[in-house]
């Protein structure tokens, strides 16, 4: 019997791309239930509009401008989207700013480039930041959790980004004593995004992706230990800086870290690469939310890190085989 000799790969893992972006969908479940207790009606409606935005505008863009018979819709990339632009978002946005977003995201940040694979820079965070600079004064007035009922006319208060700007930017380490405590940003009692509700379910999110093997640990391990061993730094210097257990749950950080830093067109291909990459976003958010103009730094620091990641890929390159591995030639 003759053997049959074809291209590798010669076993599939059994990876999709379906599978893994509803795998990250069903990962962000328990904090999406989350912001839906604290901040309800508001959460529903931005995370609702958002994702059938994005999906709306994929398909439209896929079918009417590109001309494409083949339908992306079903592959979960712009649930994903839509799904990671509401968690950037504060619960009483406006629909038509949320629109905006979503277009921005689908059209220019990922279907400007050819769709998904081959967008530079993820697209949430490029609608995001959009919008952000946009309409600076409707992001960032962020409603109170725990108003279940409450949409356009939720009571605001200041988030914890915020008031540890303020510290710094006051030199009055007093102000710090205004932060809520750990287990109330542990758990997500706290004001700000969606995406801020509770660090402790972003976690168990981020555990179920790696227990999947849908993403690897260097990426989110990297950004928060960087966080906290730079924080930790800047604490022991001046007490005006707040300790590292609070910078880690505070904002977007662990969001930023575990699902959208790890998008896999956007990220470096191997773990040394990843490091780097996981290093640098940790450094630039720290740097960004201590000394920038806005109190989060992370969706600022993953674009720019999103941008050198082509320069991260050439230099660290995977082995081949074959490669030379010793000072006597072996191969």
């Amino acid at each position: 019997m003759k053997p049959i000799i074809s291209l590798s790969p010669h076993i599939h893992g059994g990876d999709s791309i379906q599978k893994n972006m509803y795998g990250v969908c069903i990962a962000l479940v328990p904090a999406l239930l989350a912001s839906l207790w604290f901040f309800g009606l508001g959460a529903a409606i931005v995370l609702s509009v958002s994702v059938l935005s994005c999906v709306l505008f994929e398909w439209a863009i896929t079918k009417f401008l590109l001309k494409r018979s083949v339908c992306t819709i079903c592959d979960g990339s712009a649930i994903l989207t839509g799904l990671l632009l509401g968690f950037n978002l504060p619960s009483n946005l406006p629909i038509w700013i949320i629109v905006i977003g979503a277009l921005v995201a689908i059209g220019i940040g990922k279907m400007t480039f050819g769709g998904l694979g081959q967008n530079p820079f993820n697209p949430a965070l490029v609608g995001r930041v959009f919008l952000l600079i946009s309409f600076p004064v409707q992001m960032t007035s962020w409603p109170v959790s725990g108003q279940l009922t409450a949409y356009t006319d939720a009571e605001t208060a200041a988030t914890p980004l915020f008031i540890m700007q303020n510290a710094i930017a006051n030199a009055d380490p007093s102000e710090l004593d205004k932060l809520p405590d750990a287990a109330e940003m542990l758990l997500g009692q706290t004001g700000g995004s969606l995406g801020e509700v509770s660090a402790l379910l972003l976690l168990l999110g981020c555990a179920f992706m790696l227990w999947r093997k849908i993403i690897t640990w260097h990426i989110p391990v990297s950004i928060l230990g960087t966080v906290a061993v730079f924080s930790g730094i800047m604490h022991m210097i001046d007490p005006v800086y707040a300790m590292p257990h609070v910078v880690l749950m505070s904002g977007g950080l662990v969001l930023g870290a575990c699902f959208m830093a790890t998008d896999y067109v956007t990220s470096p291909m191997t773990g040394k690469g990843q490091l780097v990459y996981g290093v640098c976003i940790g450094l630039l958010t720290v740097i960004i939310r201590n000394w920038g103009a806005y109190p989060e730094g992370m969706s600022f620091a993953i674009l720019i890190m999103n941008a050198f990641t082509p320069l991260i890929n050439t230099y660290c390159k995977p082995k081949r085989f074959g490669e030379v591995i010793g000072k006597e030639g072996k191969k």
